[in-house]
């Protein structure tokens, strides 16, 4: 039976394994993905594989620079628990696969679970996770990582306790405006920089429900025109940077902050443990029922 990407991604999803080791297995079992499961959860990697289900929706952010400032690199790690993401051997799987992404060119989550963990080693970062796994007996996921490199501008970053990450580049400023703005940043979530940065699908979807409100005023063309033009202009200033009141000094928008210093921002990004990750919701009560009706 023909190996296909889809078939090789349906077993990475189920089982959290590399695309390599996947592959493998399907090879071994001819295409069969439940024998593939079993003959995974029969080797090194059974425990990975049983708890692979299972949603990791806690975890780390970690931030990591070169030593020359240019380069940063942000991951998050998941765990199932915030107990587990407190765990040392947790938190240094964290950090290595943080400077791994750091010294890497990888575009991919992927790929990075393919690369070797530490210089030098054997271990990937995909055998390390499962080992872990195997060891402390929760799911574990390298969920997403960003990297970015600055030729002529400053890299700052930010980390509010371990669940929100932030990396800015400035062009302009010193390294105490940059760490402001990475912190404004980590408290107001905008969606970009500036205006012309926002989505036209997502302006125009606002618009359309400012006309419909204030169609329903009942006032004049000119003056509903004028209505809609102040709400966008609302609606701007709250989801863009440049827009938002500095959170330590609200008498000023970010922009006035800036040009202040003679700097802008080039870009951000911004990482929130779990953000996106639907988490089952658990009802003990009804468990305990139903196992005392069976």
């Amino acid at each position: 039976m023909a190996i296909t990407a889809s078939l090789v991604k349906e077993l990475r999803e189920r089982t959290g394994s590399g695309m390599m080791e996947c592959k493998k297995a399907l090879v071994e079992t001819d295409g069969d993905i439940e024998a593939a499961i079993e003959l995974m959860r029969k080797s090194g990697q059974a425990k990975a594989a049983k708890r692979a289900g299972r949603t990791a929706a806690e975890g780390v952010i970690v931030i990591k620079f070169s030593d020359d400032g240019k380069k940063a690199a942000m991951v998050e790690v998941n765990s199932e628990t915030d107990f587990v993401a407190k765990d040392a051997n947790f938190t240094s799987f964290a950090d290595a696969v943080a400077e791994r992404v750091l010294s890497s060119d990888t575009n991919t989550v992927e790929e990075l679970l393919e690369e070797a963990l530490h210089d030098g080693e054997e271990t990937t970062v995909n055998t390390a996770r499962e080992a872990l796994i195997s060891k402390i007996g929760e799911n574990m996921n390298v969920r997403r990582f960003y990297r970015v490199e600055t030729k002529s501008g400053r890299l700052t970053g930010y980390r509010h306790g371990v669940r929100i990450g932030v990396v800015v580049e400035l062009q302009g400023g010193d390294e105490a405006l940059g760490k402001d703005v990475a912190m404004h940043v980590a408290a107001t979530n905008p969606l970009c920089v500036s205006a012309d940065q926002v989505p036209a699908e997502d302006l125009a979807k606002e618009r359309d429900i400012f006309q419909a409100q204030a169609m329903e005023s009942g006032k004049p063309g000119n003056i509903v025109d004028k209505i809609i033009d102040g709400r966008v202009r609302k609606y701007l200033a709250e989801i863009t940077l440049l827009g938002q009141p500095f959170i330590k000094d609200t008498d000023i928008p970010v922009e006035k902050l800036l040009a202040d210093s003679s700097a802008t921002v080039v870009s951000f990004k911004r990482f929130e443990v779990g953000e996106g990750i639907e988490k089952k919701q658990e009802n003990f009560a009804e468990e305990v029922m139903a196992q005392i009706g069976s």
